[in-house]
């Protein structure tokens, strides 16, 4: 079973690493890079995927550590 997708999200004080579903941030960042290596390193131990939003929110880059299949379907 894998575990939670991790996403790097803005706060007004820098980044945070939130795992999906949760109601408080896992841990906090001053920069978008030191939280996006923090959340790629839970979702490599949890096998899941790294979320990095822009600061418009939008999801920029997504790193996935979990279970590919593959041939990739498509």
């Amino acid at each position: 079973m894998s575990g939670k997708n991790q996403h790097v999200v803005q706060r007004e004080s820098g980044w945070a690493v939130k795992g999906e579903g949760n109601t408080r941030d896992t841990s906090h960042h001053s920069t978008q890079a030191e939280a996006a290596e923090a959340a790629r390193e839970i979702a490599r131990n949890q096998k899941s995927e790294a979320l990095i939003h822009g600061r418009d929110g939008r999801i920029r880059e997504r790193d996935s550590y979990g279970n590919d299949p593959f041939p990739p379907k498509g």
